[in-house]
């Protein structure tokens, strides 16, 4: 109960001001293989005093807390949620070539754009001046105003990047809008790794979803790495044996 409260009155102070509030989060940043994925959930006012916010969503919570049946049961919700239009969520994927050609940062921030991307443009947010007298009928019927929307992004703010958007660290843990994006964006990543276990045996996707587990590194180093190792994040674990943990993923 307290932790419903918790999330949902912070998105209530959020969204003051707005038509609708963006939560975003990633999966991925972190392992050593497979993709960075980005969810994105964009609730509103309505929503956010609605039945299922003010009953279930105490059940939310950090994806990484949670099980994967956990995880699975709430994403069927939010796809109910999402058909009965009470609530909108997208999730954006960079592959690993895009990490190894933008590092992982770019690649996360091209998630997080894609899945933005899939709710609204980023020109929405752009400010625009409303047609006036003299705008002729094709001016009229082409002017869409500009959203009333905020985006919250788990973590610091990001620099150069399309969408205006406030920043929250551990924002999965303090807004029921990102909390939901971050396992959007899991259980997305997790199907993503667990069909590249299919296509990759030997290394143990499935298990431990491309993270430096100590399975996964002796997997690497006895095998070689496949298409999916983000070489960067190889390179280090290959020249001095260390454990990726202590990398800098930055």
């Amino acid at each position: 109960m307290a932790r419903r409260r918790q999330l949902r009155g912070f998105d209530l102070r959020q969204i003051e001001g707005f038509a609708g509030l963006i939560g975003v989060d990633e999966a991925g940043r972190g392992a050593l293989a497979g993709p960075v994925v980005a969810g994105a959930v964009l609730v509103t006012p309505g929503f956010l005093e609605g039945r299922w916010a003010t009953t279930k969503a105490g059940r939310v919570n950090d994806s990484k807390q949670l099980t994967p049946a956990e995880r699975e049961e709430l994403w069927a919700e939010f796809e109910e949620l999402a058909a009965q239009g009470q609530i909108h969520a997208q999730f954006g994927v960079a592959d690993v070539a895009e990490i190894e050609h933008l590092n992982i940062l770019g690649a996360t921030k091209l998630a997080m754009r894609r899945a933005l991307e899939g709710i609204y443009p980023p020109e929405a947010f752009q400010a625009r001046t409303e047609p006036d007298l003299f705008a002729t009928a094709e001016e009229i019927a082409a002017f869409q105003p500009t959203v009333s929307a905020r985006i919250l992004i788990d973590g610091l703010a990001l620099r150069n990047f399309p969408y205006p958007h406030t920043p929250v660290v551990k924002g999965d843990a303090r807004s029921l809008a990102v909390a939901m994006a971050s396992i959007v964006a899991k259980v997305t990543r997790d199907r993503l790794m667990n069909e590249l276990d299919r296509q990759h045996p030997g290394y143990g996707f499935a298990q431990h979803k491309g993270y430096g587990t100590e399975e996964h590194r002796a997997a690497v180093l006895k095998l070689g790495r496949c298409v999916q190792h983000r070489d960067l994040f190889l390179r280090k674990l290959f020249a001095r044996r260390i454990d990726p943990a202590q990398m800098d993923f930055l």
